[in-house]
């Protein structure tokens, strides 16, 4: 492409994945002065002075800030299509308190993810997350945001319950008929772990995608970084590379996700591995941003 990326997407980063183990605050400051970045993502603060430090920070960057609530609910283990309903309620109560964190910090909605399931509960669990996000997506629609569903493996590593696409697409249709505030976030990285392809997931969830990520994943058992752990690009026996997401791109492109007017968020989700230097893995990650999207 001659035209730069920025005309296209504002391109961000997950402060926690990209420099984990460090102060939220300490991040944001690292990525804010990063004029690479259009976007970042934040999760939840630790505390009253983290949180006020971040909004300052964040405030002053000209970032589009996103909030991903995940970690809120990995964290402990919080299930939102529990069959529990208490169980359920306190997830729905974290992502309701994520929704108010979310607002403070200059972002426009959240981003969340279905929990674990069983085959056996499969439908019944699909009803009671049904249930959790037509709640949050109505409290967040009271603020005038959104809230975002991310597209998960199934039975890999996180082994949650919503994709692959067909039934990503399938319950995002459902909560659209009543929240018109919701949408689906879908990652390069979980592609290979729903056993699908860029044309594949793209297509299928056209209508319904609102943000997207990039990154890598190992899908390979036993072999180091298996399973969701977004290895860097060219990750020994990984599936994505410079090529994987120049076909991304491609796919975005055709389905006319390059949108000028309002650029979607393209996010890079990729996290040192072992010992390796964090400043190192990002740079690698724009490199193979830059090289594929010259390539397009």
């Amino acid at each position: 492409m001659r035209e730069p990326i920025e005309r296209y997407f504002q391109v961000g980063t997950i402060s926690w994945m990209s420099f984990p183990g460090m102060a939220q605050a300490e991040a944001l400051r690292k990525i804010a002065a990063d004029d690479f970045f259009g976007a970042v993502e934040v999760c939840q603060c630790p505390d009253d002075a983290s949180r006020q430090a971040c909004r300052e920070i964040l405030s002053q960057s000209h970032l589009r800030v996103c909030y991903g609530a995940q970690p809120r609910l990995l964290g402990p283990k919080l299930n939102p299509n529990s069959l529990d309903e208490a169980e359920r309620e306190q997830a729905e109560r974290t992502l309701i308190e994520a929704v108010d964190e979310a607002e403070y910090l200059g972002a426009g909605g959240i981003a969340f993810l279905a929990g674990r399931w069983q085959p056996e509960t499969q439908e019944q669990s699909y009803s009671q997350l049904l249930k959790t996000t037509c709640a949050v997506c109505t409290y967040a629609g009271t603020k005038g945001m959104f809230v975002e569903l991310e597209v998960f493996d199934y039975d890999m590593d996180k082994a949650s319950l919503i994709g692959p696409a067909p039934y990503a697409a399938r319950f995002a249709a459902d909560v659209r008929s009543c929240c018109p505030n919701f949408g689906l976030l879908v990652d390069l990285s979980h592609f290979p772990t729903t056993y699908e392809t860029s044309r594949q997931v793209v297509r299928t969830l056209r209508p319904y995608i609102t943000h997207l990520h990039f990154g890598n994943a190992v899908v390979q058992p036993g072999c180091p970084a298996y399973g969701d752990k977004h290895p860097r690009l060219g990750f020994p026996n990984s599936a994505n590379d410079t090529a994987e997401l120049v076909e991304f791109l491609r796919v975005l492109r055709q389905e006319g996700f390059f949108c000028a007017e309002e650029p979607y968020v393209l996010s890079m989700e990729v996290t040192p591995f072992g010992g390796e230097d964090a400043d190192i893995i990002l740079a690698n990650t724009k490199r193979v941003l830059k090289r594929a999207w010259a390539l397009l």
